[in-house]
Order: structure tokens, then C-alpha cells, then sequence
């Protein structure tokens, strides 16, 4: 239980680090999204949106399988030679792919642009060759720190003050940029934001891992293991690209000027999964702790309840996007977006099954299960590719939403019912079904026979409204266990004092009433 209590600590202060952080990463992707849609045509935010998911396969491609190695590497490792072999053999490896890779397309980028019919992609593509180096040197240092368990650079850097200077350089560039040259102002804005974000935490990661990165002999026997475990991630990697990205490209080829929209209505979707995406960043090298000491216990505890209140964030955006997907674009992108309600739905069901999955493909790479990992994610890529060749031609948006929701629902349950069947691992628990089927089932229930059209400014209050009753539910279903107790106790650790309300409540309700006092300092 110890290990438990102190894995699920490390869980609950990084979730909740990573979940402010990606709410503020959303918060101002938003916020500049908004301005780029306001400030450009549908045809300009199109080549931007192309721009970006061009840029972000690269990146997956350069990054080569190691974030993610490295995370699950280092908990392994034994010493310090160790720990520091995994991370310079893994900075110099990528810091080359990084070059090669940028250099390639911006070179190329003229012979993509022609590709989608559209000469003025090509300077998209070549300005956002920079940040693909700059993307791929940064995960790398950011995955350091996670495999030591510490997501604050992550949150920080990458989710906070690069999005946050991306607003500022294109708030710039809209005030002072000529008109004729605002696109391009604003496409300058992306990797200069991500290039000065990425020299604030190289200097971070000099000052805090300077005993990881010290010079010092290699350990091959420790950089075969992480080579042979990065191998399979690599391919994870690209294919998981494929998954979440393949419909916009192929949208791209064949209705490029629906890109755009389509784009608007998956950014609202993406949303969805930003709770079970937080949890899965720290969740990876506290399971491969776990791992280490033979506690699948402790894995099945920290999996089933972190997952439980992940949906606390997931479960009311899944029903105000769904229910009310006219307002929810219109508050956010305005009224020439929110004609484009069924793509959203169809987008969010799909993200909202894969949050109930939970951080299934985490928890399969702490386990070294990276061929399962790869074999899920081949399929789903394949899925995605066929169902967009298969649909987008025809049917434009919709059939692009299609594929990209069962395809990224599809890939968590096949990794949930492996690690069922392996590992006995799965969120399928009372405690856990019980509180969402009462506040889902109740809500459809409500949105189905009562009309109602809300005032966009009216959305945050149901969003709040939908996660009180979720609380709720798991009072009134007695939803209350082991996990929840150890959770609560970190949380008063965190603020120096015990909840006394909330225990009693809890005590109220908990089926083995183990909340009977609060924790001794």
C-alpha cells in the first residue's frame, strides 16, 4: 500500500501540474486559433491547419519512438551513468534527426505545396520546417524530466509559455504586419514563439539535469534496452500520427477549402481528451515503477481511479459539444462555423469513448508491451486511411470525422482489452461505471425531450453543471473506494490541512467507511 499511496501522490500532483498546464495550453490555443480564424480566409487558416499537421508528422517521424522510451527507461535505470547514457545518446541522436528532417522540407516544401494544388502552401510548409527541429529537441528534454517523474517543465514550457508567446508575436504581427502581408506575419509567429520557448528550456534542463547530462563513459548494455524499446515506439509514433491526423491531409487533397471548418469542429473535439492525455504523461513512468517492484496491484488501484476523475473533465464537454454543437462552435469560432454540427458530434463521440478507455497505451508501454502498442496502433492507422479514402471523397467533412472517430476509438480498446486479458488491468469497475452511466443516462435523457438552445455565454455554467452532477452521482452510487481515500489525503497534503466536509461526506458514503479521520501530519 505504500507504494500505492506514494505512486498515486506522484499521479495526482502530476495530473493535476499537466492538467492546468494542457488547460492552459488549450486555453490559449484557443485564444489564438480564434484570432487566426478571425484574421485569415477559410482558404489561409486551411494551409495553416495543413502546415501544422505536415509539421507535426515530421516531428513524430524525428522524435524516433524515444519520448517515450525515455520515460519508461529511466525508472529502470540503476545509477547515474545510467540515467545519463539515456539522456545525451538520446539528445544527440535526435538533435541530427531534428536538422535532416527541417532541412528536408523546407527544401521540399515547394514539391508538397504542388502536391494540394496550392503554390501558396509552400511557404507555409517551409517556414514551419523550423519548428519541427525545434518540436523534436523539445520533447526530448521535456521526456528527460518526465522519466524522473517531474512534468513541471512540460506544463510549463511546452504547454504554457509557448502557446503564450505564439498569442503575443501574432497579436504583433496583426497590429503592425501590412495587410498584404499579414498571412505571412502571422505564419512567422509559429516558430518563433517555438524557437525561443525551446532556448528557455535548454537553459532550464542545463541548470536542473546537469548531473544526467555530465559527460561520462557509455553503458551499451543499458542503451540497447532503450534502442529496442524505442524501435517499436518510432513506428507507434507515426502510426498514432496517421490515426489523428491522416483524415485532415487526405481532407486536404480532395476539399481543401473545407479544411477550415473541419479543423474548428476537431480542435472542440481534442478538448475532450485533455484530461486522460495529462493523466497518461505522468501515469507512464509511475506504472513503469510499479513495474519494477512487481506491484500490479498498485497499477490496477492508481489505474481505475485516476481514471474515474479524469472523466470529471471529459463527461460535460462530451455533453454540451455533443448536445449543443451549433452554440459551442458559434461561441468559439463564430457564425460562419457553427453550420457544421454533425462532423462535431460524430468527432466527439469518438474522443469521448477513448477518455473512458482511460491511459491505456501508457500504462502498455510501463509494461513493455510496445509490439501490442504498435500492432493497435498499425490497425487504427490503417482504419483511418481506408475510412478517408474510403468516405472524404464523397462526403467531404463528415466522412473525415468518420474516420478519424472510430479510428481513435478503436485504438484504446484494443489496448484496454489486452491489458484485461494480460494484466488484469482495466477501468470496467462499479465504482468507476456506476457514477458515469448516472450522469450520461439522465443527461441524454434531459437533452432528448426538453429543447434548449442556450446563449453561447450560458455554455461554462452547463459544462459546471454537468460535473456537479457527476460528484453526485458518485455520492448517491456509493462510488467511493481505496483510491479515493489516498487521493484525498494527497490533496490535503497539497493544501497543509484536512478537508473535514469533504471526509464526512465521504464517510457517509464509502461502502468500508475507511475515511473515519483525517491522516496524521
Amino acid at each position: 500500500m505504500r507504494s500505492t499511496r506514494d505512486g498515486l501522490t506522484s499521479v495526482t500532483w502530476g495530473t493535476l501540474l499537466m492538467l492546468l498546464g494542457t488547460l492552459g495550453f488549450v486555453a490559449q490555443g484557443f485564444v489564438s486559433r480564434v484570432l487566426l480564424v478571425r484574421t485569415l480566409s477559410p482558404v489561409e487558416w486551411g494551409e495553416f491547419s495543413l502546415g501544422l499537421a505536415l509539421a507535426g508528422l515530421l516531428s513524430s517521424i524525428g522524435t524516433l519512438g524515444l519520448p517515450q522510451a525515455i520515460a519508461r527507461s529511466l525508472p529502470f535505470a540503476h545509477s547515474a551513468s545510467e540515467e545519463r547514457a539515456i539522456v545525451r545518446t538520446s539528445l544527440g541522436v535526435t538533435a541530427l534527426a531534428a536538422v535532416l528532417l527541417s532541412s528536408g522540407l523546407f527544401l521540399f516544401g515547394l514539391y508538397v505545396a504542388v502536391a494540394y494544388a496550392a503554390p501558396g502552401l509552400a511557404l507555409t510548409i517551409e517556414l514551419f520546417a523550423v519548428s519541427v527541429g525545434v518540436s523534436i529537441i523539445a520533447s526530448i528534454l521535456a521526456s528527460s524530466f518526465q522519466g524522473f517523474e517531474d512534468v513541471l517543465p512540460n506544463a510549463l514550457f511546452l504547454q504554457v509559455i509557448n502557446p503564450g508567446l505564439f498569442i503575443v508575436f501574432l497579436l504583433a504581427a496583426i497590429r503592425l504586419a501590412p495587410k498584404s502581408q499579414l498571412f505571412v506575419a502571422c505564419l512567422v509567429s509559429y516558430p518563433s514563439a517555438a524557437a525561443v520557448t525551446l532556448g528557455a528550456l535548454a537553459l532550464y534542463a542545463r541548470l536542473r539535469l546537469r548531473g544526467h547530462l555530465a559527460r561520462g563513459p557509455p553503458e551499451p548494455a543499458v542503451l540497447h534496452r532503450l534502442y529496442a524499446l524505442a524501435a517499436p515506439l518510432f513506428l507507434v509514433s507515426v502510426t498514432g500520427f496517421i490515426t489523428g491526423n491522416a483524415d485532415t491531409l487526405i481532407l486536404g487533397v480532395y476539399h481543401q477549402a473545407t479544411v477550415g471548418y473541419y479543423t474548428a469542429g476537431l480542435s472542440l473535439a481534442r478538448l475532450v481528451l485533455v484530461g486522460v492525455g495529462a493523466l497518461s504523461y505522468i501515469y507512464l513512468p509511475v506504472a513503469a515503477r510499479f513495474v519494477r517492484s512487481g506491484d500490479t496491484g498498485a497499477i490496477r488501484m492508481t489505474y481505475v481511479t485516476a481514471t474515474k476523475w479524469m472523466v470529471l473533465v471529459s463527461l460535460p464537454l462530451f455533453i454540451v459539444f455533443f448536445f449543443l454543437p451549433g452554440p459551442s462552435l458559434g461561441l468559439v469560432y463564430g457564425a460562419s462555423y457553427a453550420g457544421t454540427t454533425l462532423p462535431l458530434q460524430v468527432l466527439v463521440v469518438g474522443a469521448f469513448l477513448a477518455t473512458l478507455a482511460g491511459p491505456a497505451g501508457a500504462t502498455q508501454v510501463s509494461l513493455g508491451q510496445a509490439r501490442l502498442l504498435l500492432a493497435n496502433n498499425v490497425a487504427t492507422g490503417a482504419t483511418n486511411l481506408l475510412l478517408s479514402l474510403l468516405l472524404i471523397p464523397p462526403m467531404g467533412v463528415l466522412g473525415a470525422a468518420i474516420a478519424w472517430s472510430v479510428s481513435n476509438a478503436v485504438n484504446p480498446v484494443l489496448s484496454v482489452i489486452e491489458l484485461a486479458l494480460l494484466e488484469g488491468v482495466h477501468p470496467l469497475q462499479s465504482h468507476y461505471v456506476l457514477p458515469v452511466a448516472g450522469t450520461l443516462l439522465p443527461f441524454i435523457v434531459l437533452f432528448r425531450l426538453v429543447p434548449f438552445a442556450p446563449p453561447f455565454w450560458l455554455l461554462p455554467g452547463v459544462v459546471l453543471v454537468v460535473a456537479g452532477a457527476f460528484l453526485v452521482a458518485i455520492l448517491l452510487s456509493g462510488s467511493v473506494d481505496r483510491g479515493d481515500e489516498i487521493v484525498l489525503e494527497v490533496v490535503e497534503g497539497m493544501l497543509g490541512r484536512p478537508l473535514l466536509t469533504v471526509r464526512r461526506i465521504g464517510r457517509w458514503r464509502m461502502r468500508h467507511r475507511l475515511l473515519a479521520a483525517p491522516p496524521q501530519p
